[in-house]
This record gives C-alpha cells, sequence and structure tokens, in this order.
C-alpha cells in the first residue's frame, strides 16, 4: 500500500531529523531553530512546486486547507519541543505517539473507518512506539517541570499533529499536491516567524549549527511533504499511523549510529510496530 510506505520514508526522515534535535537546541534555542529549519523547507518545497509548474492547481477551499494544516503543523512542533523541554520522555512520548487514534477517528468521520484488523494493527504500533520511547530514555531524563504542563504540551501537539495531515490531506486531495505542501510550509513558518517577533527574540547568525539546520530542514520538509501527498492515495490515514513510528526510528539510529544499546523489551517493541505496519501493508 503506497500511503503506507509514504508514511515509513516520513518516519525514517524525521527520526534523521530527531537525532539531530539533540545537538541544535541547546547551540540554537526552540525557536530560533524551527525558524531555521522551517525557512529551509520552504525554500526546497517553492523550488520544488516553481521549477515543477505544481502551482494553479489549487483552489480556494483547498488553500484555506492547506493554510490551516501548516499553522497546526506549527503548533504541534511548537508543543513538541516545549513538552521535551519540561517533562521527562516516559510521560511525553507516549501521548505524542498516540496522535494517529485521531487520524483514524477522521477518517471514520469522512466515511473510511477501519476493520477490526486494521484498528488492532494500528494500536499494536501506537503500542510499539510507547514502548520504545519509555523504556529507551527511562533513567535518563534531565528534564525537570510539572507533569500536568508536560502532559498538556504533549496533547496540543499529538492534536497538532492529527490535525496537520487531515487538513493537508484533504487539501492534497481536492487541489495539487506540491501546492499544498507550499501553502502549508508557507503558514508554518509564517507562524513561527511571528512567534520570534512577538517574543523580540534576535537569531543570530555566527555560531549556528548551520549543517544540522539545513540538514533538518531537508528531512522536515520531506516528511510532510510525503504524508500530505498520500492525501490522494486509497488509506491516507495509514501514512500518518506508519509516521508515527518516528520515534522508534530515532531510537534505532541511535542504537546503529550512536552506540546506544537496546534491551530486549525494546526490541519486542520494535518487532511489534513492524508486524502491525505489515499487516496494515497486506
Amino acid at each position: 500500500m503506497l500511503s503506507l510506505f509514504f508514511g515509513i520514508a516520513a518516519a525514517l526522515a524525521w527520526g534523521v531529523h530527531d537525532v539531530c534535535v539533540r545537538f541544535v537546541t541547546d547551540r540554537a534555542g526552540v525557536v530560533p531553530a524551527l525558524l531555521a529549519v522551517f525557512a529551509t523547507g520552504l525554500v526546497l518545497v517553492a523550488a520544488a512546486a516553481f521549477g515543477m509548474g505544481g502551482l494553479g492547481q489549487i483552489g480556494g477551499l483547498a488553500a484555506l486547507a492547506a493554510a490551516a494544516s501548516g499553522l497546526a503543523y506549527a503548533g504541534g512542533c511548537y508543543g513538541l519541543y516545549r513538552a521535551f523541554a519540561i517533562g521527562p520522555v516516559r510521560l511525553v512520548a507516549p501521548v505524542l505517539g498516540a496522535y494517529p487514534v485521531l487520524s483514524l477517528l477522521w477518517a471514520a468521520a469522512l466515511g473510511q473507518p477501519p476493520s477490526l484488523g486494521q484498528a488492532m494493527a494500528v494500536l499494536a504500533v501506537i503500542v510499539g512506539v510507547a514502548v520504545t520511547a519509555v523504556t529507551a530514555h527511562a533513567g535518563h531524563d534531565g528534564a525537570t517541570g510539572s507533569a500536568r504542563a508536560a502532559i498538556g504540551w504533549s496533547a496540543i501537539g499529538a492534536f497538532g499533529f492529527a490535525l496537520t495531515f487531515a487538513l493537508g490531506q484533504l487539501a492534497s486531495r481536492t487541489g495539487g499536491e506540491l501546492s499544498s505542501v507550499l501553502i502549508a510550509r508557507a503558514a508554518a513558518f509564517g507562524a513561527i516567524l511571528l512567534v520570534t517577533v512577538c517574543l523580540g527574540l534576535r537569531p543570530r547568525l555566527g555560531g549556528m549549527p548551520w549543517g544540522l539546520l539545513i540538514l533538518m530542514g531537508c528531512c522536515d520538509a520531506a516528511a510532510l511533504g510525503l504524508v500530505i501527498s498520500a492525501g490522494g492515495l486509497p488509506h491516507p490515514e495509514f501514512a500518518a499511523v506508519a509516521a508515527s513510528t518516528f520515534g522508534m526510528v530515532t531510537v534505532l539510529l541511535a542504537w546503529a549510529f550512536l552506540g546506544e544499546r537496546l534491551n530486549a523489551r525494546q526490541w519486542g517493541a520494535v518487532g511489534l510496530v513492524f508486524a502491525g505496519i505489515g499487516y496494515l501493508a497486506l
């Protein structure tokens, strides 16, 4: 199923993005880092859209849905960063990783309810992602702060991501895919730029990890574009489900390249995720 493969590719891209986050937030700050990542993505998508002549294929309602998708994405990313800043990963990650539930509810509301087997497979993916995230960071959390606030921000992040994919895929179905992604990215960048101005921040150019920030922007743009582009495919909600495994991908990349070990429980969770995805691909 092509939508599922789009989601897996998006998860890989976001996994690389998240590994890089470890190295840039302390040096650049959350909002400046988001601004740089969104700016990079906007430039890439704009170049692709203009180069391939994808503009002019989208109507007013589709453009509005795409813009709303971008605003939701900016809010989701901001919620994610804030949640991880004030709360432990074992508390935040399961809430963030549960956003596919909202995607499935949206699909059901549009008349495409999943079968019992598909619902169980999605549940397996969510549980596997949650177990991997919780056990991977247990005992390694330096974050402190209010648990209630962390849950609140992570819930905002999960809601933002679910709304992003629902509105973005709706725009993709009724308008041009590249145009939808371009409008979404422009709206996301504009939202973070507005936050930067309102907070009186002055992002510095010197000393910024530009190489990593540009790489993160490329990965983020590719991932969001893949999930939104799945809107024109059968069962586009499966792309959102597969993309939710980005947290597990981050753990696997850390195991492969940063020397972090996985225990038996974590490998079992990884197997559960792949079993769920494999069932959805049938």
